[in-house]
């Protein structure tokens, strides 16, 4: 009954069906710009209503970055100091702020940024990083149904108007998963440059090691240490101790005070406290999370599953594992997503996939409008289509003759 029912292609053929995943993303994208224009035009995002920049979550990359070339670099994870850069980025002292709690290595990236003023360069970051990001779900999907799909993602609308880099890190983490099997060395680089954010590779070392990929282990390992040694060396021993200083206070404020706002973390952490569960009880549920995360991801990549199921498990798992998960991380889920999509569009749809994939949409879209964690329910149903594919595919490789 599997095998002909839960298995059974679709009926249309691959090029029809690409055609309507074309004019779905399309459609998508067309709503989502015209949401970024009226954005625009409320005042709400790049310029406000009285001519002034917008103080986005972006402006602390920029201001770290001024930081930096004033041959300041430690002060960026000083409060006060980096506030004050802030306010004179955008030109007036605005409400609230904007922490940086990157480690030194992304400096590399904010200095150049801080070198023009904040709008363009808040429009360069966000253009460039993009651009890479639609990059990767090309290749993992294809050329035209990549590229709207990948501008259709109702989590681009999130990424763009925070000014966050949640591009850059599904860049990395699907242009990683796309290169691994034909050029593993550029792989293990993107996973090296992902050690911006470190707690979205939670997962990939073991994999990896599991499935005896040690090129690009190394190409990783290689890129992380250079890099590290290389900010260490352009922004001094200082920054490192109040990276790893900023770390702890930033776990005290968004773990344990809630200070960035429960509903904003996106995690089964942030679920569990925003529920009104205690940061014990949290903890120790996602510690859970974690751990069947880990044994998931180590049995299904030393298992015979096609390497496209394993590579959308790791990209879900990344964003299942990681506690610090916000909703302008969410083109990540655009990965595992697209992976679930080239493998329909080559071996058939299971039934209610599509519709599935986009109730995980609409739940990214619906975030403004309901103020709620609603990323764990919508990473919560891409693992259960991905461990369903992966379900099918174990059943079917032991039915196969040896």
């Amino acid at each position: 009954m599997l095998a002909h029912g839960a298995m059974r292609p679709s009926r249309n053929p691959t090029a029809e069906l690409s055609g309507r995943l074309v004019l779905i993303g399309l459609a998508s994208a067309i709503v989502c710009l015209g949401f970024l224009a009226v954005t625009v035009m409320q005042g709400q995002w790049l310029i406000d209503g009285h001519g002034r920049p917008v103080a986005s979550d972006f402006v602390n990359v920029w201001a770290a970055g001024r930081l930096a070339i004033d041959g300041q670099p430690a002060a960026a994870y000083d409060w006060t100091i980096h506030k004050q850069v802030e306010n004179a980025a955008v030109g007036y002292a605005f409400e609230g702020y904007y922490n940086w709690n990157y480690p030194p290595t992304f400096l590399f990236a904010a200095a150049p940024l801080a070198l023009v003023p904040f709008v363009p360069s808040v429009i360069a970051w966000l253009a460039s990083t993009f651009a890479a990001y639609v990059a990767a779900v090309r290749t993992i999907v294809g050329a035209r149904t990549g590229v709207v799909l990948a501008c259709g993602f109702p989590g681009v609308l999130w990424t763009f108007t925070t000014g966050q880099n949640g591009f850059l890190t599904a860049a990395l983490i699907g242009g990683a998963l796309a290169l691994m099997d034909k050029a593993p060395i550029a792989a293990g680089v993107l996973l090296g440059l992902l050690t911006y954010k470190p707690h979205f590779g939670i997962l990939f070392p073991l994999a990896l090691m599991l499935d005896r990929r040690w090129c690009v282990v190394a190409a990783a390992a290689t890129t992380a240490l250079l890099l590290a040694a290389a900010s260490w060396d352009a922004f001094g021993t200082e920054s490192w101790r109040a990276f790893f200083d900023s770390v702890l206070v930033t776990g005290t404020v968004v773990f344990a005070e809630g200070r960035a706002g429960l509903n904003k973390l996106q995690s089964l952490f942030g679920l569990v406290r925003w529920l009104g569960g205690g940061t014990t009880f949290a903890w120790m549920l996602h510690g859970t999370l974690m751990a069947v995360c880990i044994v998931a991801v180590s049995l299904l990549w030393r298992s015979r599953v096609a390497f496209d199921v394993k590579a959308a498990a790791l990209a879900v798992g990344a964003l299942l594992a990681t506690p610090y998960l916000y909703i302008y991380d969410f083109p990540v889920l655009a990965v595992p997503i697209a992976f679930i999509v080239r493998i329909g569009l080559r071996k058939g749809f299971l039934a209610y996939e599509g519709t599935a994939m986009a109730a995980a949409c609409l739940l990214v879209l619906s975030f403004p409008l309901v103020s709620a964690p609603v990323g764990p329910p919508a990473v919560a149903i891409v693992a259960l289509l991905i461990a369903r594919r992966a379900g099918c595919e174990l059943v079917l490789s032991r039915s196969r003759p040896t």
